[in-house]
Order: C-alpha cells, then sequence, then structure tokens
C-alpha cells in the first residue's frame, strides 16, 4: 500500500509501462524536431535569400496596386508627407548654418581661394661630374677616394638661410 490506496503487481507494472512509454515517446519526438531543426538550418540561408527576392519582384511588380500587396501580405510604400513651409524654412537655415560652421563653399567661391606664398627658390642638384675610375667596384658603391663632397641643405621655401 502506498499513496493513496492499494494496487496490485498488474496495477503498478502497467502504470510503470505507461510512464516509460511516454518518456519514449517524448524523446522520439525530441530526436524528430532536433532532426528536422538540422535540416531547416541547413536549407535556411537559400530560402530566405529566395523569399527576399520573391518579395522584391512582388514590390516592383505590384508597387502601385496596394490591395495585391495586401493579398501577399506586405504593406504598401509609405508615401512621405509633404512638409510645411515652416518646416522648409527651418530645413534651409539649418543647411545655411551648418555650410558657415564648416565653412563650405561654392565651387566659384573654392576657385577664387589662392594660397599666398612668396619667394620660392629653386636650386638644382646635379651629378658628380667624375665617373668612378675603378671598374673592379659595383656601380653605386663610392669609395672615400671618388666621393663626391657633401653638399650643404639649402632652404627652399624662401626664408633666409641660416648662417
Amino acid at each position: 500500500m502506498f499513496g493513496d490506496g492499494s494496487y496490485t503487481p498488474a496495477q503498478v507494472t502497467g502504470q510503470l509501462q505507461n510512464l516509460a512509454t511516454l518518456r519514449d515517446d517524448v524523446t522520439a519526438a525530441q530526436a524528430t524536431t532536433k532532426a528536422k531543426l538540422a535540416v531547416e538550418t541547413a536549407q535556411a540561408p537559400t530560402l530566405v535569400a529566395f523569399m527576399h527576392a520573391f518579395i522584391a519582384w512582388v514590390k516592383a511588380t505590384y508597387s502601385k496596386q496596394p490591395d495585391v500587396l495586401l493579398d501577399f501580405g506586405l504593406k504598401p510604400n509609405k508615401q512621405p508627407t509633404p512638409q510645411t513651409v515652416e518646416q522648409k524654412a527651418a530645413a534651409r537655415a539649418k543647411r545655411q548654418a551648418t555650410r558657415q560652421a564648416r565653412g563650405t563653399t561654392s565651387k566659384k567661391k573654392k576657385q577664387a581661394i589662392k594660397g599666398n606664398v612668396t619667394g620660392v627658390t629653386v636650386t638644382p642638384i646635379t651629378a658628380p661630374a667624375n665617373p668612378p675610375a675603378d671598374s673592379s667596384e659595383p656601380a653605386g658603391q663610392q669609395t672615400a677616394s671618388n666621393a663626391s663632397p657633401p653638399v650643404a641643405p639649402t632652404n627652399t621655401v624662401g626664408a633666409p638661410a641660416a648662417k
């Protein structure tokens, strides 16, 4: 005797067998669900891409017929509401303030801006007049005997050279 009454051995065996059967059914259903989810996961990217392409085609084909789009479960494109005069004036003032803050100008005004650099001096640099006397040295290498003297750097921007 246990629980709320007494049971025969056959009744106990039947109840336990019923519990085992239900648990086996749940486990089998979980395995089936897991297998179907794996198949769906494998096929989902191509099917989603197909669905997006189909939706784009339906919208392009029936964009002017909102009732047909609703038959497909799609919302028609929302038309923008026209701006009021006050909104247009506020937007224009905001654009002008932004251009002034950033310092942006028109194409013609940009072309009128010129730099004010003065005093540019170009100093020509020439190659050494004496080619290497010893032909056994590889080209491009110089020894102390045939090297040209170092040239002092010159200021080419226009400021007086330091003395």
